[in-house]
């Protein structure tokens, strides 16, 4: 099936890239292969889900840029003056645009995302909007620890941002370690406001992963791109279907890539050889209600504060705090 069928020792990739080679060739290994859904957001991938985020059939950008238009003076008060406003995956700063215009004297924002340039322009559109916002990027991947910047200006409380669902991408034990970091990251009296999924509508969610106009599909196949250019690898992108499901046993959107022949694929000098039908998962998309998130939340040292929704329901923005 996908086995190898030749292994270097060393492979011949960038050093700055080997957690990439290490990350996808265990995934290929898996079975069923797997890659992880971080991996998307190069510069064209983040720029693809930018694109996703306005079409039509998907429906969690818009609604959770609903509430928080809606809602953002209110989540502001809450938050309270002189915040480090610190947003994991940080995109666009879509969402993060509305906060900001409502938060009482914000000191600090920190955004938090994987792809370099794409975090760089987004800091150099922010800078000229609010001149007198103190920003420090940082790249970094926010699946595993890393430092919260230390700045001279002097702020009340940390609060992480966490917007878009995801945290849906996530499986279950790994979503709770993500938010007992989360928890650590912020300190006591710190807190989250995070947006979660809560559409359970299998229709409405399977139009939302395979629109019309393919560019989920175009964003899918990026991510073999993105292999190809950064390891070296020669996956034919015509020779991959995108494809996603709702699980409804599972409350989760899977995304896959499916072999549409029988092909090899070489990355770094190991082969990987896929059957006709063979499907790579590329990304999990979980939705949640509001009680099933709140347990979990708990468990990691998060309590429930606040929280807003949609008038349909399907989407939900909440603020966790740690306490003192």
């Amino acid at each position: 099936m996908h086995a190898s069928a030749k292994r270097q020792t060393m492979p011949d990739v960038n050093p700055a890239n080997l957690d990439f080679y290490r990350d996808v060739v265990t995934g290929l290994r898996a079975s069923p292969c797997q890659i992880s859904s971080k991996y998307f957001y190069d510069q064209r991938g983040s720029e693809l889900f930018d694109a996703i985020c306005e079409l039509e059939e998907y429906y969690p950008t818009r609604t959770e840029l609903g509430i928080m238009t809606r809602h953002a003076k209110d989540m502001a008060d809450v938050l309270g003056q002189r915040c480090m406003l610190i947003e994991l995956g940080s995109g666009s700063s879509l969402k993060t645009r509305v906060l900001l215009e409502h938060l009482a004297d914000p000191k600090v924002y920190v955004p938090v995302d994987i792809a370099r340039d794409h975090l760089h322009k987004t800091v150099r559109n922010l800078s000229s909007e609010y001149v007198g916002l103190e920003i420090v990027p940082v790249c970094a991947d926010f699946e595993k620890d890393f430092a919260i910047p230390v700045s001279d200006t002097e702020t009340h409380r940390r609060v992480i941002y966490f917007p878009g669902s995801t945290i849906g991408n996530f499986e279950a034990s790994a979503a709770e370690s993500l938010l007992e970091r989360i928890a650590r990251w912020v300190g006591p009296g710190g807190g989250l406001l995070i947006g979660f999924d809560t559409c359970l509508d299998k229709a409405m969610l399977e139009a939302a992963y395979n629109d019309r106009l393919g560019v989920t599909a175009a964003f899918n196949l990026n991510l073999l791109e993105h292999i190809n250019r950064e390891l070296g690898a020669d996956f034919q992108l015509a020779d991959f279907r995108h494809r996603a499901v709702y699980d409804e046993a599972e409350r989760r959107v899977v995304m896959w890539l499916d072999s549409l022949c029988q092909q090899k694929v070489t990355i770094a000098g190991e082969s990987f050889h896929f059957a006709e039908g063979e499907s790579i998962r590329t990304e999990y998309s979980h939705k949640y209600d509001l009680e099933i998130f709140r347990q979990t939340a708990s468990r990691a040292g998060l309590m429930l504060s606040k929280y807003w929704t949609d008038d349909s329901g399907v989407f939900t923005v909440a603020l966790f705090t740690v306490g003192e």
